[in-house]
């Protein structure tokens, strides 16, 4: 009878637990998108891919973490600006110059996060030729 005890309040701790983890992704505003191109975020560039937003930790100011699991690449992102978000649907926003992308807004269901762009790499990117053929992977450094 003990046990039955002890294993219903080990099940029932196990399940709060659970609950909890569930309630603080939520709470951190965690989002997935799917993108089809190459970007631009904290001067790296990033394939396209499927990513996972979150928060860092539970205090929003200090940042979030762009993950795609299948090409193993994060990245850190440290907004510039966070706004409360309305009702609307959790998104990224990009600025596009030429052929690059370049992350500029996260919204998440509760908050809205302005991502710095670098205006040097702005410029560099304008200032590129736009080759309408095939593309080739670039190389060289970033």
């Amino acid at each position: 009878m003990i046990v039955k005890k002890y294993a219903s309040l080990l099940l029932t701790l196990i399940c709060l637990l659970g609950l909890g983890s569930v309630a603080n992704a939520q709470i951190r505003g965690e989002i997935v998108v799917k993108l089809p191109f190459e970007f631009v975020v904290s001067g790296k560039t990033l394939p396209a891919g499927t990513y996972t937003i979150s928060r860092f930790s539970d205090d929003k100011f200090d940042g979030v973490i762009l993950s795609n699991h299948e090409s193993h690449t994060s990245v850190f992102v440290h907004p510039v600006e966070i706004e409360e978000a309305s009702a609307d649907k959790p998104e990224v926003s990009f600025e596009r110059v030429g052929e690059q992308h370049f992350l500029a807004k996260i919204r998440t269901a509760h908050d809205v996060y302005s991502i710095p762009v670098s205006r040097s790499r702005i410029l560099e990117a304008a200032a590129r030729p736009h080759d309408h053929g095939s593309a080739s992977p670039s190389s060289g450094s970033n």
